[in-house]
């Protein structure tokens, strides 16, 4: 197994934080109802964080604090979803996303394979993203869309998680061999409370689908300042 990591992420999530976990199985749904989907389940992750941050009717900062957070997450976790779904390599693999609540700052994972001949253009835009003021590239962007409609503007939403919710992005890839890895591990119950061994040990069921001799996965990590 090789990795490679790129900007803020953070590979040892506490297992005291409060945590929600999504998992969508290969082909369950129509890609139509997946592209439906993603924004309800977006919006119950918002609903779902926002229990945590109850309105006081005598503190009006309190109930504008729940909806810019609803409105954050639930904007955040929809483009993943969408960016999952349009760069993901097979329909073979599922796709995790996770939130975790800690006391000063939220975190959004989302995990997913990756086509091969996309690995590259995208850890390149990462480069770009990391080594460039971000609302510069973003305005470089749009201009570029303007000019030319079929313009690749699917990591727009990337910059505006940067430029519209000071988010911190971070990202792993992980290239991992298939042979001989479903016999070790199908039989394998992963530990619930392993959060990270409980999303690996589902993709390994999986592994003996595919005729590749190996898969690259990318999780992208979001943090939010609360």
């Amino acid at each position: 197994m090789t990795q490679k990591i790129f900007g803020e992420f953070n590979d040892e999530l506490s297992e005291n934080s409060e945590f929600l976990m999504l998992g969508f199985s290969p082909n369950s749904v129509t890609t139509k109802h997946k592209w439906e989907n993603n924004s309800l389940s977006a919006d119950f992750l918002a609903d779902y964080l926002s229990s945590f941050f109850p309105v006081d009717d005598n503190d009006p900062t309190t109930s504008e604090r729940q909806e810019e957070l609803e409105g954050a997450v639930s904007y955040i976790a929809n483009e993943l979803l969408e960016n999952a779904m349009k760069f993901s390599s097979e329909e073979l693999y599922p796709v995790s996303l996770q939130v975790h609540l800690y006391d000063d700052h939220l975190l959004l994972s989302l995990t997913n394979s990756v086509k091969k001949d996309k690995v590259e253009s995208f850890q390149s835009f990462i480069d770009e993203l990391l080594n460039n003021d971000p609302q510069e590239l973003y305005m470089a962007r749009m201009a570029s869309f303007e000019d030319d409609e079929n313009f690749q503007v699917s990591r727009l939403g990337l910059l505006t998680m940067i430029n519209d919710y000071n988010a911190k992005l971070g990202w792993k890839f992980e290239t991992l061999p298939l042979e001989n890895k479903a016999k070790d591990n199908r039989d394998k119950r992963p530990r619930f409370f392993d959060k990270q061994a409980f999303f690996s040990q589902l993709l390994r069921k999986l592994f003996f689908k595919s005729q590749n001799s190996e898969v690259i996965f990318v999780t992208t990590m979001v943090q939010l300042a609360i």
